[in-house]
């Protein structure tokens, strides 16, 4: 067994100050949330999280059984936040999603927001982000959470940006060789 500790910051947003509308550059357009597109997210969020350090950390986000089975599993959840889950399209197809969850205790959770790493360094991310945010206010959220990976040092600069502040550092264990023959096996 191979344990290696990822460090992760549960992050938090107060919802009511004062958050820019969400814009996308010329060539992109919104896709909201619909049950036929679940397929969709789950291919994008594949391709965003392709060869990241969130597939060790989270192995189903490295294969695409492992995403689509990730992506009915939030839609199917009781506090699934339409919207304030999106896809961002693009002339060759869709590049960008994010799924919104209401939390038992009524804040909104961000899962699993990526762009597509091609697309990335063009403001797409943060776009999604406030959209995202943006559907949980209007769903009646006061405040929003999610968790990052420590090493992914773009998306927390992005996340502080916005507004978002650490709450708290958490760590992850996990068996990485395991982890990675999984990811291995389930490809083949």
């Amino acid at each position: 067994m191979n344990v290696t500790y990822f460090k992760r910051y549960k992050m938090e947003i107060d919802l009511w100050s004062a958050v820019l509308p969400p814009l996308l550059p010329e060539g992109f357009s919104w896709v909201p949330w619909d049950p036929a597109l679940l397929s969709v997210h789950a291919e994008v969020k594949y391709q965003c999280f392709l060869d990241e350090v969130d597939a060790v950390v989270f192995p189903n986000l490295a294969t695409r059984q492992g995403c689509s089975y990730l992506m009915s599993e939030i839609c199917k959840r009781p506090g699934f936040v339409s919207e304030a889950t999106w896809l961002i399209a693009c002339a060759e197809g869709h590049c960008g999603t994010v799924q919104g969850v209401r939390e038992r205790t009524g804040v909104g959770a961000i899962q699993n927001l990526g762009i597509v790493s091609c697309y990335r360094g063009r403001g797409l991310g943060e776009a999604l982000l406030l959209k995202a945010l943006e559907g949980f206010r209007r769903a009646g959220l006061g405040r929003a959470v999610l968790e990052v990976t420590a090493k992914n040092e773009a998306a927390v600069r992005l996340y502080r940006k916005i507004g978002f502040r650490c709450r708290k550092s958490v760590y992850k264990a996990v068996d990485v060789m395991n982890a990675l023959h999984s990811v291995i096996n389930s490809e083949w």
